[in-house]
């Protein structure tokens, strides 16, 4: 089976487009929109991903056939170091994202920040938590907030750590793209509407969490998740017909060369099906809609060390490629 993956580039200074993608070998769709068109295309000579995930079952059959008649070697490909990568879908009508989804990271969120009964503490508390995580994923329901599409950049773009915060954390994801308008969509057929998958870095002001001012009011997503850049997405979107098993991934983040996150996808409470179903009973899901699934333990509410300026993400997450993301220093705010 030939694989392939879809991403957005540009050459410096030029247009977008959509690529097919075979390992580091980028091949544009419109330099192959003859053979595309033999192949049974249907879409524009300049569609972009997202145009392609609107009619994803019918386009999916002919970018396999199409892949099929790409050549060891192409005249019109492009290797990705030479291009800028955009996010594979540029951009997203609506990004979701699940908190506290895996065991392991809510468990050490709970001994960490000393939440629990009073006067449990140590290999007590951590009992309890655990005890409480496989009670909740026996009988609970995913914990699900929008996160505004603005926040996302490319794979190896700089993030900006705003003046607003003092504890900007990384939060490594996988990263679903809906392949179907879904609605109240059972967990047995769930993954029937996923397009493909990607990797996400949901970066969060921890210290904007919470709020302090009204305590009623709960959690703020707003100021602590959607601050430009605070989603670095791809850089590539590989179709789930390539992926075997979404929870059997690894997942890693290495930050200044030291590693952070080392886990496994099958450490989530609610799988991808359960959050789908979930998500769609409340809310209407679009093709290239992103859904991050939640981050596993390491992040730096762990290690009390949070992201500074001059710091280097490297982020991977097994089959699905990798980002590297400088974290550069406020903008200066311009006079309005």
């Amino acid at each position: 089976m030939k694989t392939f993956s879809l991403g957005t580039f540009s050459h410096q200074g030029g247009d977008r487009f959509a690529g097919m993608c075979i390992g580091d070998r980028v091949l544009p769709l419109h330099a192959l929109y003859t053979v595309a068109l033999d192949c049974g295309a249907e879409w524009p000579a300049n569609a972009s991903v997202l145009d392609l995930l609107e009619e994803w079952d019918r386009n999916l059959i002919v970018l396999r056939a199409l892949r099929e008649r790409i050549p060891a070697q192409h005249t019109c490909e492009v290797l990705m170091s030479k291009l800028r990568v955009h996010p594979p879908v540029d951009l997203p009508r609506q990004v979701l994202c699940t908190g506290a989804n895996y065991r392991k990271h809510v468990v050490d969120l709970t001994l960490d920040m000393g939440v629990g009964p009073q006067g449990l503490e140590g290999p007590a508390l951590r009992k309890w938590a655990e005890d409480m995580m496989d009670e909740r994923k026996a009988h609970g329901e995913p914990y699900v907030f929008p996160k505004l599409p603005s926040a996302i950049t490319g794979a190896f773009d700089s993030v900006v750590l705003p003046a607003t915060t003092l504890k900007p954390d990384w939060e490594l994801e996988l990263a679903v793209i809906i392949g179907r308008p879904a609605r109240n969509v059972t967990r047995e057929r769930a993954l029937d509407y996923v397009a493909g998958y990607s990797i996400v870095n949901d970066v969060s002001a921890r210290d904007l969490i919470a709020r302090t001012d009204y305590k009623m009011l709960g959690t703020d997503w707003l100021r602590s998740k959607s601050a430009p850049s605070f989603m670095p997405f791809g850089p590539v979107l590989v179709p789930a017909c390539f992926v075997p098993d979404a929870q059997d991934l690894h997942i890693t983040l290495k930050l200044n060369g030291q590693t952070m996150q080392d886990e496994s996808t099958a450490d989530m409470l609610f799988d991808v099906a359960r959050q789908i179903e979930y998500i769609t009973a409340h809310v209407q899901l679009w093709p290239g809609d992103l859904v991050a699934t939640g981050s596993p333990a390491g992040n730096g509410t762990h290690y009390n060390r949070f992201l500074r300026e001059g710091d280097l993400m490297e982020s991977s997450i097994e089959g699905l490629g990798s980002q590297r993301n400088a974290c550069v220093g406020p903008l200066t705010p311009q006079p309005v």
